[in-house]
């Protein structure tokens, strides 16, 4: 079967305790996150397939912004996920150079206005392997979304986090619903 690993907001303002919106962060660190998707981009390389890194940022003016949003609001008067401050550069861990393709991604969901459905479509993709951080926002947005576009979904839940253990583990109990969710050893033995 075709498939795709799918990435999103490994960036150093989400993940990494220096960011702007590291409300996340420690449990990145805790749970080994970043180790987790290294083990899968890898283990995606071995398996040859599609291998897509996605990150949330905005222009240095904010002009694609939502300044009503709850959530993004804000951002530009903190410097928050501008696309041209280390901020939106991927951790330092991840091993981000063996990606197939980035992705800019303006919202949540790695499928709004963004390049991700063509790049699934054109290499005839029917699997979808997700993770990322935040577990309640991103990787449950952009699983509902594959879910609907009728791609086999699975969530890989230790590289995955949010700013709290009970947010994560609420997601991934609702994600059970659409997706299969399995940890990192366990995607290594099931492909």
């Amino acid at each position: 079967m075709n498939t795709a690993f799918i990435g999103i907001d490994y960036i150093i303002d989400i993940t990494h305790p220096d960011g702007k919106i590291p409300h996340s962060s420690p449990n990145v660190i805790q749970g080994h996150v970043i180790e987790h998707a290294n083990r899968i981009l890898t283990l995606a390389g071995e398996k040859n397939w599609l291998k897509l890194l996605v990150k949330v940022g905005f222009s240095t003016h904010y002009t694609e912004q939502p300044k009503s949003s709850p959530l993004f609001g804000q951002l530009n008067q903190i410097g928050g996920l501008s696309l041209d401050t280390k901020g939106t550069d991927f951790h330092p861990d991840l091993h981000a150079h063996l990606a197939d393709m980035v992705i800019i991604k303006p919202r949540v969901s790695a499928f709004y206005c963004t390049e991700l459905e063509a790049a699934l479509r054109a290499n005839k993709i029917e699997r979808l392997i997700i993770a990322g951080v935040s577990t309640s926002m991103t990787v449950q947005s952009t699983a509902r979304e594959a879910h609907d576009r009728d791609y086999q979904v699975v969530i890989v839940e230790d590289a995955c986090a949010a700013p709290t253990q009970a947010e994560h583990n609420s997601s991934i109990e609702f994600l059970k619903g659409i997706a299969t969710v399995v940890d990192a050893e366990q995607l290594a033995k099931m492909v």
